[in-house]
């Protein structure tokens, strides 16, 4: 019984079914396909077998009381291909689908790499890959596909303003065949059949794509620029993170750059930001790119506040629906771990937006690392802030493209001498900047000129100001004219403010033998003008360390914030405010920062309770040799 049956299966002829994109080199003269009819005619019908395969089936082929009706699946047999390329199709009567093979035939097309579309203007070509875009503009559907070669634009007509092939969406894998062209600079394909790949089809590009961004997105390995024992163990870490980041550019994901808008976020964010330029520009055929898929924006708090995560949650959902772009992966740099951050990852969390974090301040890891995917930060490994996030990040940025290290070998010691590092690499580092030709006077003044533009900036990223400041893909005769010129103005604006406060500081010698000193930034200097509160306290404690020599407390208060900076004292801010939540209820206390600098607030109400139990703790905090250091200015 089973060898009769195999012998009748084997005997059932075989009818091809062609999919859509198939052409006649997928056809071969006496075999059998399915089609449908799109025309009859007094001589016959005309059937399409796919949407690039058409003839005539001769009505002296088929009985003529048969009628043929537009829109009618039928069995045709392939006579002839004649000379002239037209096909002449029998009218077939193979009985039912029971009594007949089906057989699945796809088109056979070269495939062509996105890359090499540039090389193929004016010519046919096939890619395969996944949607990563699809932007509507007031003429063509863009449909930005991407292989495991790089990501190219794909654009369709319908009538202008109309949305083409409405079925496909971002995600899709897809096969294009269109005409590669030139348009304004850029390398595009003008969409001839665009279809979504399925079953076999479909998983074999996606494993494909996926082999292939695993082994793109690898990091570069690059040695440390200093021999520092307490970084290196940090390494890892930064090439994790630059795995993921590369591996986001890849597969079309936007990154939005968060970062504090001090002197060390600034070092952190501007070389990650060059370095992710190039990568896009590098693996995408598109010179807006880069535009579309990479955001910086600075944060005044030093913690990612609900009204930024709102602003760029709304940017994120709009870009999605206006340009069908993907939801983004969120860089934090030199913020972003602590407790304070959390509300506005939860936010994000909703969405399902990765988030990733590169900090050197106190962290929260139980709160934090639950809602993100990465999380480096130097007190994770027994270190401190003394290893600075502008640090960091300049290795992060020689991980995502090669070729960066003579540009950015002196931002490390900028990033240090903004946030004051003690370490004993700074002198590495600043005999590495002295090398390639900055001295620290020099370095000193970036610093102070990087702070200035930050408050003057405010919410403004001021990429090309900033890249000026530190000679970061800018111009060397600008930045050599304007950094002086940016400190010169930033010096003249603290005496100013100096001038103003200095008849209004507080002082007294607290148990410890510290030196306190207290002033009212909003009563006592000028506001809304540069320097910030922030500024101003950090100004009036180095004079007063320079001045003493001794261990120097300073607090800047206003009605609901005090900012902080020590010297030779010890301060755990963090543990500090803790502790003032448990002690006075109601006074809703947050902020956090270093063991030397930090900054928090509270409800104007509770202000001088707040002040006078921040005190007491001051106080009481130990004194310690390797937090003192000489003023920088």
């Amino acid at each position: 019984m089973t060898d009769a049956t195999a012998d009748d299966e084997a005997d059932r002829p075989t009818v091809v079914r062609l999919d859509p994109s198939c052409t006649t080199q997928e056809v071969e003269a006496g075999e059998h396909y399915h089609a449908t009819v799109n025309g009859v005619v007094e001589y016959g019908a005309f059937v399409d077998l796919s949407e690039h395969v058409s003839g005539l089936v001769h009505e002296s082929t088929y009985d003529g009381d048969r009628d043929l009706a537009v829109g009618e699946d039928v069995v045709v047999h392939l006579a002839e291909v004649r000379d002239n390329g037209d096909l002449s199709f029998e009218l077939a009567d193979l009985g039912d689908e029971d009594d007949y093979e089906t057989e699945q035939r796809s088109h056979a097309y070269d495939r062509t790499a996105a890359a090499s579309v540039g090389d193929r203007l004016g010519d046919t070509v096939h890619l395969e890959g996944e949607v990563v875009q699809i932007k509507q503009t007031g003429g063509p559907t863009v449909f930005r596909v991407r292989d495991e070669t790089s990501a190219v634009p794909c654009t369709a007509f319908e009538e202008a303003g109309v949305r083409a092939h409405p079925g496909i969406e971002v995600g899709d894998i897809v096969h294009v065949k269109g005409e590669a062209e030139e348009r304004e600079g850029t390398f595009q394909v003008e969409v001839q059949t665009l279809e979504v790949l399925e079953g076999g089809d479909s998983a074999d590009v996606a494993r494909r794509l996926d082999a292939a961004f695993a082994e793109q997105a690898d990091p570069v390995e690059v040695d440390a620029l200093v021999d520092w024992p307490a970084f290196e163990q940090l390494l890892p870490d930064l090439q994790s993170v630059a795995r993921t980041l590369r591996r986001a550019v890849l597969e079309g994901r936007p990154i939005r750059m968060r970062h504090h808008a001090d002197g060390d976020g600034m070092c952190a964010s501007l070389p990650v930001q060059y370095a992710l330029r190039q990568f896009i520009e590098d693996t995408h055929q598109d010179d807006d790119a880069a535009r579309h898929l990479l955001k910086r924006l600075p944060s005044k708090a030093p913690y990612y506040e609900m009204e930024d995560a709102t602003r760029d949650l709304n940017f994120a959902l709009e870009d999605r629906a206006r340009h069908g772009q993907k939801l983004p992966l969120l860089l934090m740099l030199d913020n972003g771990s602590t407790e304070e951050d959390t509300p506005a990852y939860r936010t994000l969390d909703n969405y399902d937006i990765p988030i990733v974090v590169v900090d050197h301040h106190h962290p929260d890891p139980e709160a934090v690392d639950p809602l993100v995917d990465e999380h480096v930060n130097p007190y994770l490994h027994g270190e401190d802030y003394r290893i600075t996030t502008g640090m960091l990040c300049v290795e992060l940025a020689r991980m995502i493209y090669p070729g960066l290290t003579e540009e950015l070998e002196h931002v490390p010691a900028v990033a240090g001498l903004s946030d004051r590092s003690k370490a004993d690499a700074m002198t590495d580092y600043l005999d590495l900047a002295r090398d390639a030709g900055y001295d620290e006077d020099f370095l000193q003044q970036m610093s102070e000129a990087l702070d200035y533009e930050a408050y003057m900036l405010r919410y403004d990223h001021g990429t090309q100001v900033i890249a000026d400041i530190l000679n970061v893909d800018g111009d060397e005769q600008r930045h050599r004219e304007l950094v002086p010129f940016l400190d010169r103005l930033a010096s003249e604006a603290v005496e100013e403010q100096l001038d103003a406060t200095e008849s209004h500081v507080e002082h007294e010698r607290v148990a410890s033998g510290a030196n306190l000193y207290r002033i009212d930034v909003e009563n006592h200097a000028h506001r809304f003008t540069y320097p910030a509160p922030g500024k101003t306290t950090g100004e009036i404690h180095d004079r007063k360390v320079e001045e003493t020599g001794e261990p120097v407390i300073t607090i800047g208060y206003g009605p609901d914030f005090a900012v902080l900076r020590s010297d030779g004292v010890r301060l755990d801010i963090p543990t500090m405010v803790e502790d003032l939540n448990e002690e006075l209820p109601g006074a809703g206390v947050s902020g956090g920062g270093h063991l030397v600098v930090g900054s928090i607030r509270f409800v104007p109400g509770m202000r001088e309770r707040v002040l006078d139990a921040l005190i007491e703790k001051m106080a009481e905090a130990e004194l310690d040799d390797d937090l003192r250091s000489a003023p920088q200015r």
